[in-house]
């Protein structure tokens, strides 16, 4: 991370602070173009703050809110995965390219955590995940040098990319159980992202395939456009960015918490 002086810190925290409050006002036309104009300081401010390496504090098993967390996606379809024939695929940038099964998966480090899932439509739900931690399959896949990205692709048509820094933070999961129980299907059995450091729509269910990459250039498994996708949301597929589907609609990249 390069160094910030303490004035360029201030214009970031100002500027994005002004942005957030005036997309909370009853000003609508007002917020919009004010949230245009401060998205990439705020989002440069996330950046700069985000610590790779401090986990977020958790919840007691208590504070679980079993019926909170809701089903909600970009279209309406939900696949179903035979968990026999089911492999994560990992790829691109690294020295030991994988195809795991689920019972490979369950014998890889498991890691439970009750945590804030946290909707950019407004709430939240506190939620227990248990998984592999990113991190571990990371270290098995064997990033190649100057890895800085991962791009996800889920089963649904789904795709998002992350910061490698916010992938292997220790609370970043692939996650197989919720709440005690095997993750259930509308929630994205069998593989799907958990982390209290990103907002829901970076959290990808249904997850099949990692590709590591060196620079943020879509894969060649997302330069067309999946059938499912162009079937459910032809009025909402934008070709030219390939961030991750609600970012090429226009929300914010990092989306940290």
């Amino acid at each position: 991370m390069s160094l910030l002086t303490r004035r360029r810190f201030l214009q970031l925290s100002t500027v994005s602070a002004v942005g957030l409050g005036l997309q909370g006002c009853a000003v609508p036309e007002l917020a919009n173009l004010v949230g245009s104009a401060t998205e990439p300081l705020n989002q440069s401010l996330e950046e700069l703050l985000f610590n790779p390496q401090k986990p977020v504090p958790e919840y007691p098993p208590s504070r679980i809110q079993p019926n909170q967390l809701l089903v909600n996606g970009f279209s309406r379809y939900i696949p179903t995965l035979d968990p026999d024939q089911y492999r994560l695929v990992l790829d691109g940038a690294i020295a030991q390219p994988l195809a795991l099964s689920l019972p490979e998966l369950y014998q890889m480090t498991r890691q439970s955590m009750v945590i804030r899932h946290v909707c950019v439509e407004g709430w939240a739900a506190i939620v227990q995940w248990a998984g592999v931690p990113l991190r571990e399959l990371a270290k098995r896949a064997q990033l190649q040098a100057g890895v800085k990205y991962v791009y996800f692709q889920s089963a649904d048509g789904y795709y998002e990319s992350w910061d490698i820094a916010s992938c292997l933070h220790p609370q970043t999961l692939l996650a197989y159980e919720k709440n005690g129980e095997p993750l259930p299907i509308p929630h994205g059995a069998p593989l799907r992202l958990a982390s209290p450091i990103k907002l829901g729509y970076k959290l990808s269910k249904w997850v099949t395939r990692l590709t590591f990459t060196q620079a943020q250039v879509p894969p060649d498994w997302l330069t067309t456009p999946s059938d499912r996708l162009l079937a459910t949301n032809k009025a909402l597929y934008n070709l030219s960015g390939r961030l991750g589907f609600w970012e090429d609609q226009g929300y914010e990249w990092f989306a940290g918490l």
